[in-house]
């Protein structure tokens, strides 16, 4: 675990298991790591990220102002679920969509949990695959250009397991509006 926080505070981009499937994540307020990210990835760089936290206290570091009913959504998720909220702020600009705003998913329990906990600041959460490939749902499925392309990679405990289906995603408007992404 301490070798992946290194990593990333040198700048460095991990392969890690996020709540969901393997994913690239690099700090979300180091905007030269996330282009690393983009390149890696083949990825277009107008495209936004989902960032991870550890706890929704943290939310009001990144989001001016989170609506009531996102409180609620982060509480009473049943499965992992990705908020899109408006007005990011203290991640780097290429993390947040072209109208500022920014998906974040709480991680509350498993290795991604501690890693991010251990790191104290939000990591970039974006599948490890080559853009237009399929999500790789173990580590065998990774093209190696990632796995080589990765400055480390964080083991999965044997006893811990992946839900392997991407997370829902929900936009809301700062009105209360909202509209699923991904369900």
């Amino acid at each position: 675990m301490q070798e992946a926080i290194d990593v990333l505070k040198k700048g460095g981009i991990i392969l890690y298991p996020t709540d969901t499937v393997w994913g690239l994540g690099c700090d979300a307020s180091n905007e030269e790591a996330v282009e690393r990210i983009n390149q890696l990835k083949g990825r277009d760089s107008s495209k936004s990220y989902i960032v991870v936290i550890d706890d929704d206290r943290k939310l009001n570091r990144f989001i001016k102002e989170v609506p009531d009913v996102a409180w609620d959504l982060f509480e009473f998720a049943t499965k992992p679920t990705t908020i899109i909220l408006s007005e990011g702020y203290n991640l780097a600009t290429n993390v947040l969509a072209k109208d500022g705003s920014v998906g974040i998913r709480i991680i509350k329990h498993g290795t991604c949990h501690q890693l991010l906990k251990k790191f104290g600041k939000p990591l970039v959460s974006t599948s490890a695959n080559l853009s237009g490939e399929p999500t790789a749902l173990s580590l065998s499925d990774i093209n190696s250009k990632i796995l080589d392309g990765v400055d480390y990679v964080v083991n999965l405990p044997p006893n811990e397991k992946l839900t392997g289906t991407p997370s829902t995603i929900i936009k809301l408007g700062v009105h209360g509006d909202y509209q699923l992404i991904r369900k």
